[in-house]
């Protein structure tokens, strides 16, 4: 059990992005915050035991735009959660295409199937913005899985919603309507079991949005004022508002179906 006084450890060198002053990911770890332990949802979950060991082991570090925290083929040695920011998980086929699987907004906490079974990495997560990324190291996952009920629960909760959601994120990027894509991306994104941290107002870009979606920026602002005459969202400064989860759930029709 690593104590809040022992040396911390760092975060794999899954990326050559560098940061200011050119430290790498890996060096820019530090101690989690009591501010930044607080928005993490599974410790609410543990026993006063069992939360104190996992504050202890979780470290946060501070991803530029462009950094890898993971990368397809490396082993896992952390369970990552976004404290702050916007991720993406996506893969490059030889072809040279992308697909990609998800956005990973504030609050979410992913990789656990692949930490639960310690196989390389079949995707790349690359942080979109400057981000606050938490990691457990994944001996304390695993010591978590094998003494806490609670912890088991949230684990298992969370491969149900991912199993959803990478269903309806392989049948958005199916969808000839980018107006239904956008909306569809923009529900995973509000998922308020793997991502409880975003609430009604996601903070997020039209480009930011158009990588995720893999349409023009243009197209994503043309969808995202369909989007909100129909009264399913409403465009702020620097963000997106949830009106209608349902609406967007469903490609952004009206209950009736109508558009």
């Amino acid at each position: 059990m690593q104590s809040v006084a022992d040396p911390i450890p760092a975060f794999p060198r899954a990326s050559n992005a560098h940061g200011p002053g050119g430290a790498s990911l890996r060096e820019r770890v530090r101690a989690a915050k009591p501010s930044e332990l607080e928005g993490v949802p599974w410790l609410r979950a543990l026993a006063p035991a069992e939360r104190e060991r996992a504050q202890a082991a979780i470290v946060v570090g501070d991803a530029e735009p462009g950094d890898l925290v993971c990368r397809v083929g490396r082993p896992p040695t952390y369970w990552f959660g976004v404290v702050e920011g916007l991720l993406k998980m996506s893969k490059d086929s030889a072809d040279g295409s992308s697909m990609t699987y998800s956005g990973l907004s504030s609050g979410g906490w992913f990789g656990e199937g692949t930490a639960l079974k310690r196989e390389a990495y079949r995707y790349d997560i690359q942080a979109l913005r400057r981000s606050v990324v938490a990691g457990l190291p994944i001996d304390d996952f695993h010591w978590l899985l094998d003494h806490s009920i609670g912890f088991n629960r949230f684990v298992m909760n969370q491969l149900n919603e991912r199993l959803g959601q990478f269903i309806a994120a392989r049948e958005a990027d199916r969808l000839n309507n980018p107006d239904a894509r956008v909306a569809r991306n923009l529900a995973q994104l509000f998922n308020p079991v793997l991502f409880p941290g975003v609430g009604e107002l996601l903070r997020i870009t039209q480009q930011e949005l158009a990588y995720l979606v893999g349409l023009s920026r243009q197209r994503v602002n043309e969808a995202l004022r369909t989007l909100q005459a129909r009264g399913a969202i409403e465009v702020e400064y620097g963000g997106v508002r949830v009106l209608d989860l349902a609406a967007l759930r469903r490609g952004g029709e009206r209950e009736d179906g109508s558009a």
